[in-house]
């Protein structure tokens, strides 16, 4: 391991997503796996984060809040929920740490607020971790310049497992947002969310969403554009979620050494200049 590896602290290390968290830190060799933290009050504070994650004894107990491992790690990665996510945010700017953030679900209101940190503290946050969903973002950019305004009908189509609790999914709306920039559009103004009875044919400049929720579907996503006479579709698929997992662990090596500011995984990935 180097001995410049960030020490690493993950929210919500009994579910899923923390526990293939637990797993990625353990298998990069430029991270330390440094605390996991549990709800508070649960009765699984003290019990070790490895075996909670079926990896096997790591010697380190689950703690109920950061304040107890305040010493002991450099960044957080949190995927909670929203309120959990901001307080956790909060606690770092004061605190001195860097965090990634792949909680989804937040309000615009929420959204505001996570943005007022950007000169407090370096994080980054993004609806998906996956290197290759946001590969596909920059495909979507050059795919709505060259047909967005050319007649193509835009729709996005995402599916997830049944326990998913937001919709459409942080991604799917992120994907319709990388194709509205481009277009000049916005998706509060043409987005369309539900299509329900007599609701007439689509409009040219419209954006529809279609979420599906079935089983055990980590995650997929397909953009369509289409015409009269042909269709060309951008699909990412995702078969666990360790992928999510081994980009959150990306951002966090990559935001460990940098200053203050919002960014997300175009900057980690270094498809952008810089963050916001």
């Amino acid at each position: 391991m180097s001995s410049n590896a960030p020490r690493i602290a993950i929210v919500g290390v009994a579910g899923r997503m923390g526990r293939n968290l637990v797993a990625a830190v353990e298998q990069d060799a430029q991270a330390q796996l440094a605390a996991g933290i549990v709800t508070p009050g649960s009765s699984l504070k003290g019990a070790d984060i490895g075996e909670l994650a079926g990896l096997g004894r790591l010697g380190i107990p689950a703690a109920d809040s950061l304040a107890s491992v305040a010493d002991e790690f450099d960044v957080l990665i949190d995927f909670t929920m929203p309120r959990a996510t901001l307080d956790n945010l909060a606690f770092c700017a004061e605190h001195g740490k860097r965090v990634v953030i792949g909680t989804t679900g937040l309000s615009d209101d929420e959204l505001a607020e996570l943005d007022g940190y950007r000169d407090r503290v370096p994080f980054v946050f993004a609806p998906n971790m996956s290197v290759g969903v946001n590969l596909t973002l920059r495909l979507l950019e050059t795919a709505a310049r060259a047909l967005g305004d050319e007649g193509y009908d835009i729709e996005v189509i995402e599916a997830h497992h049944r326990h998913k609790v937001d919709a459409p999914s942080g991604t799917a709306l992120r994907m319709g947002e990388v194709v509205a920039g481009v277009l000049g559009r916005s998706l509060k103004e043409h987005g369309v969310f539900e299509r329900v009875g007599q609701c007439g044919p689509r409009s040219a400049s419209e954006i529809g969403f279609a979420t599906l929720r079935a089983g055990d579907i980590v995650g997929e996503h397909t953009v369509l554009f289409a015409t009269e006479g042909e269709r060309i579709e951008i699909t990412h698929k995702a078969s666990s979620r360790m992928t999510f997992a081994k980009g959150a662990v990306r951002a966090a090596r990559w935001v460990s050494e940098r200053p203050a500011g919002r960014y997300d995984m175009q900057d980690v990935l270094g498809l952008t200049e810089q963050g916001g």
